[in-house]
């Protein structure tokens, strides 16, 4: 791409408007043809000149109050381009009726279970639950996941700090 500056534009402009009008007078014949022809071109030519000017300020703005990091961080939490984000893991807790402490890849899966199954549109169900219940099960799922990593982590770290104290003890 390249950038024009404002007198490259203006002459273009100029240039443009020039053509147009004269196209259209050959066209429309007579003075008041004309008179609506220059009044149009030079109304697009406003058009062409704010459009632009408009939009670098309100990216400026957006920059000011921060709009465009909030738009990153959405982005970042899984939110598309509609703005939907991810439901929180609390969210997921309630949609399956579960605690933090309850909750395991057994006690997901039986809550999934019994409420999607619940909610079948063939039984009169909600087909918008049914994506809840299938969003929570997918997050809470991650999240077994990670809490039995970092159990397992820490029960890695626990017995070689035990092997070591047991050194030290001999």
């Amino acid at each position: 791409l390249r950038c024009y500056n404002t007198e490259e534009i203006n002459v273009a402009t100029q240039y443009s408007i020039y053509f147009i009008t004269n196209k259209i007078y050959k066209m429309a014949f007579g003075p008041l043809g004309r008179v609506i022809a220059q009044v149009a071109v030079a109304g697009f030519a406003v058009l062409a000149r704010a459009i632009p000017a408009a939009y670098g300020a309100a990216l400026a703005n957006a920059r000011k109050s921060g709009a465009d990091k909030a738009a990153e961080e959405a982005a970042r939490k899984g939110a598309s381009f509609l703005g939907k984000a991810r439901i929180s893991r609390d969210e997921a807790l309630n949609v399956l009726n579960l605690t933090e402490g309850e909750a395991t890849a057994e006690a997901v899966q039986k809550q999934y279970d019994r409420y999607f199954e619940a909610n079948k549109v063939e039984k009169g169900g909600s087909f918008y639950l049914q994506s809840k219940i299938y969003r929570a099960k997918e997050l809470l799922d991650d999240y077994v996941k990670e809490k039995n990593a970092e159990m397992m982590k820490e029960g890695q770290g626990s017995s070689a700090s035990q092997q070591q104290d047991q050194e030290k003890t001999k």
